[in-house]
């Protein structure tokens, strides 16, 4: 059964570090560019972070550029976006999927990283 499970949000102060982890099936995950997502109530989901299926390539998109990295275990099925820095804006849900999302693959439930003092 396909599944994307994501973990590692909380609350954290301004300045802060997180460390989100994405727990992926065999068949969503390899040999597929992964990336991150995040959605704020109200917005559309937009993507992060993504990395090529051996690693090669991560390209990081919008105001978390230079504040995350992302990150694969190819053995575990796991992808990782390590966050540092982090700022109030970037309160959201995180979510993991291919690059390439496809309806038939769905979403996980998404991990909630809020930033507040």
């Amino acid at each position: 059964q396909a599944y994307l499970v994501e973990s590692g949000g909380g609350l954290v102060q301004p300045g802060g570090s997180l460390r989100l982890s994405c727990a992926a099936s065999r068949d969503i995950f390899n040999g597929y560019g992964m990336a991150w997502y995040r959605q704020v109530p109200g917005k559309q989901r937009s993507m992060v972070a993504s990395i090529t299926p051996e690693m090669l390539t991560s390209v990081y998109v919008g105001s978390m550029k230079g504040r995350v990295t992302i990150s694969r275990d190819n053995a575990k099925n796991t992808i990782y976006l390590q966050m540092n820095n982090l700022k109030p804006e970037d309160t959201a849900v995180y979510y993991c999927n291919r690059v390439v999302t496809s309806s038939a693959i769905g979403w996980g439930q998404g991990t909630q990283v809020t930033v507040s003092s």
